[in-house]
């Protein structure tokens, strides 16, 4: 899809709250001392200042090591199902997400993709580290796969410095489809950060993708995963599908 300005009247942010903070309180003492991760370069990550935390994506624990092991609040956006749920077992999903810093959103296309894209711009505008996997969806092959430009449109157009992030093990922690994780050691690196301006303005198609390809660089040379040289996604459907995917500039 081609970026256009975003909807300045989408929903406002709001920031964690204590549910936020108590689930740091129990959870970042739990994960050190029942996984003990191998933690490295948390100094990379500018304690102030607007910053995306860019990594590489091989688990849904991702999502909870990221902001357990980072420096300083996180939050990362997740599928709105998550907190839509109702009766006991929706309290809980919601509550947990929340818990670990996740803002809902709807997936999908177009307008969709458009919102998820606004919704991650006021996210870094409230202060926390926004944290993003530019491949869009688990690698199920631990092939590290090209990233999707809207990570370069959110550097650009919002001035933040990328830390780019490398998981290594997080896989076997905990693999697709298991639904605990188990004791395995991993490892999270927070690599030096990048400033994106060099490359130009986000109105630009080739500034994000320049941008997009220095931060997947980043993340390859933090975790040294084989590189798969196309996009993470689900064969196309039809013929159609495949017609509108060989005619699409870049994908987001």
């Amino acid at each position: 899809m081609s970026i256009d300005e975003p909807d300045d009247d989408a929903a406002e942010v709001k920031k964690p709250g204590a549910l936020y903070f108590l689930g740091r309180v129990l959870m970042a003492p739990l994960l050190k001392l029942v996984y003990r991760p191998r933690v490295i370069g948390k100094r990379n990550v500018p304690k102030h200042g607007k910053v995306i935390l860019a990594s590489n994506h091989l688990s849904f624990i991702d999502s909870v090591v990221i902001p357990m092991t980072a420096p300083r609040r996180v939050q990362f956006l997740a599928k709105s199902t998550y907190f839509e749920g109702t009766g006991v077992k929706g309290r809980v999903s919601r509550d947990f997400f929340t818990a670990i810093g996740a803002v809902g959103v709807k997936r999908g296309a177009g307008a969709a993709a458009q919102e998820a894209l606004e919704q991650s711009r006021k996210i870094i505008d409230t202060g926390a580290a926004f944290a993003v996997y530019p491949e869009g969806t688990r690698s199920l092959d631990g092939r590290l796969y090209k990233g999707r430009t809207g990570v370069g449109w959110l550097a650009l157009t919002t001035g933040a410095v990328v830390v780019p992030v490398g998981l290594v093990g997080t896989d076997q922690m905990q693999p697709v489809g298991a639904k605990f994780p188990k004791p395995h050691r991993i490892t999270v690196t927070f690599g030096e950060p990048i400033d994106v301006s060099r490359f130009g303005s986000a109105d630009s198609g080739r500034a994000r993708r320049q941008a997009t390809d220095a931060i997947m660089a980043a993340i390859h040379g933090l975790t040294g995963q084989e590189l798969a040289g196309v996009y993470n996604e689900t064969p196309p459907a039809n013929a159609v599908e495949r017609v509108k995917r060989a005619f699409r500039p870049e994908r987001l």
